[in-house]
């Protein structure tokens, strides 16, 4: 199984790769929806978060605990963003 961190990395390319896509960038992101399989994981999902997003800038985010996500994976992020 893969580690949280390299699951958080992998779904943010995703992201960002979509939004550029559509003429976009993580840097238009304006609020992040965050789905973890489990909580006690925040601390290390917030770290590689941090390299995606910076401080002063990052969009409005929520992180929300939830039973089963799709696939059987450990985060999911869904984004809302300007072009």
């Amino acid at each position: 199984m893969e580690s949280i961190e390299s699951e958080t990395h992998q779904v943010l390319q995703n992201v960002r790769a979509i939004l550029e896509a559509a003429g976009s960038g993580l840097d238009k992101v304006l609020k992040a929806s965050v789905f973890v399989k489990d909580m006690n994981m925040f601390g290390r999902i917030n770290a590689v978060y941090a390299e995606y997003f910076e401080e002063a800038t990052a969009p409005a985010r929520e992180l929300v605990q939830v039973s089963e996500l799709p696939k059987f994976v450990n985060i999911e992020i869904s984004v809302i963003a300007t072009v």
